[in-house]
């Protein structure tokens, strides 16, 4: 089970492609000597997108905060209010929040045991009891042309519903995910308030999705001398050019 978990994440994540019985390499993008070392780059790099994430949302009292490494990165640093709630279909992000004063709902439901996330009609009629203030996603992929992807129907039918029942949508994907396509589109660009990401996303595709009207965030790790401990991030207005990183 934990290597089916692990597979089904590198899969998210742009690395494989799942096959029955085992994995392939994702030959979609160009691969070269550094992948070892993106891969190993990955972690700190969700790591400052989720800290930096947690000041988008400073004032909302209802959160929907989807499934993902990413946004269990946001989960992991955002700060406890007592007159929060956060509304998840991932086990391990109620299980994370749970310890703290914050109100944490599970959509409940039949669960996908690779990620544990709670998927199906149980899950799609609790979204129907809120209203979000935002709602936190990751996305196996987000592009101009194709919008907000995923791998599985379950799980895009679940981001659908809260999509339908938030005021603002915050994307949070590593350059890997940006520019990418998975088979299931669970919303059009234009539904995406605000994209975190890190600087490897390709610029040009930065470019398409603020000409959608996206605010692109750039978090980064933070300059020589001084820790990472909150990442720096860069706001790349509207007007900055397409070839600009």
């Amino acid at each position: 089970m934990t290597i089916r978990r692990d597979i089904r994440r590198l899969e998210r994540d742009g690395f494989i492609r799942q096959t029955y019985g085992g994995a392939t390499a994702h030959i979609t993008r160009s691969f070269d000597i550094s992948f070892n070392a993106r891969a190993l780059l990955a972690a700190r790099e969700k790591r400052l997108i989720g800290m930096r994430a947690t000041g988008l949302v400073e004032g909302a009292r209802v959160l929907f905060v989807g499934i993902g490494s990413t946004t269990e990165q946001f989960a992991r640093y955002l700060p406890a209010r007592a007159d929060l709630t956060v509304v998840t279909p991932s086990l391990p992000i109620a299980s994370l929040l749970g310890t703290r004063p914050v109100r944490v709902v599970a959509l409940g439901g039949s669960v996908l045991r690779d990620e544990l996330t709670c998927v199906g009609p149980i899950a799609t009629a609790t979204l129907g009891r809120y209203r979000f203030d935002a709602a936190v996603i990751g996305a196996a992929g987000l592009s101009a042309r194709w919008g907000i992807t995923e791998l599985t129907e379950d799980e895009a039918a679940v981001q659908r519903a809260a999509l339908e029942r938030t005021e603002r949508v915050i994307v949070l994907a590593d350059g890997s995910k940006v520019g990418a396509v998975t088979p299931i589109v669970v919303a059009p660009a234009r539904r995406v308030a605000t994209l975190v990401t890190d600087p490897s996303a390709p610029a040009s595709e930065r470019g398409k999705l603020r000409r959608v009207g996206i605010e692109v965030m750039i978090a980064e790790r933070a300059a020589s001398g001084r820790r990472d401990r909150v990442g720096r991030v860069a706001s790349e207005p509207a007007a900055l050019s397409e070839g600009a990183g």
